[in-house]
């Protein structure tokens, strides 16, 4: 996976004080890395984004502690479709055909075959994209 230049303390600034959802990270990082090689990330003020050619994928930290479990994360996955699982906390439709899933993650256990294959999905759907 290409990383940024200054990967290293962006990520430390990103998740200043939060160690447990560094290590939820981090663990989500290494799977994606072995699915994703070719992808590029970028640390922003507000997420982690990974992208093909296009965004596919985001971590955010959650801005509303009493919606979601303490040290959690939130994976935003692009789909062309809501995802209609428990899972998934938060959906909307920015647009047409594009449904934004927000799926928190607060144990490493979540970082399973489920999760893999949505941004799996996620991937190959951006990459259709114009």
């Amino acid at each position: 996976m290409n990383r940024p230049q200054f990967y290293e303390e962006d990520l430390f600034l990103f998740f200043n004080g939060r160690p447990r959802e560094l290590a939820l990270y981090e663990a989500l990082m290494k799977k994606m890395e072995a699915e994703f090689p070719e992808s590029t990330m970028k640390v922003q003020k507000s997420q982690i984004s990974f992208y093909g050619r296009h965004l596919f994928a985001a971590v955010s930290l959650p801005r509303s502690k009493k919606s979601f479990p303490e040290h959690s994360i939130l994976v935003t996955i692009g789909l062309p479709y809501r995802l209609e699982s428990p899972r998934a906390a938060v959906t909307v439709e920015p647009y047409p055909g594009c449904w934004t899933n927000h799926v928190p993650v607060w144990e490493e256990e979540q970082i399973d075959s489920e999760l893999m294959d949505w941004l799996r999905e996620a991937y190959i759907f951006s990459e259709s994209k114009r």
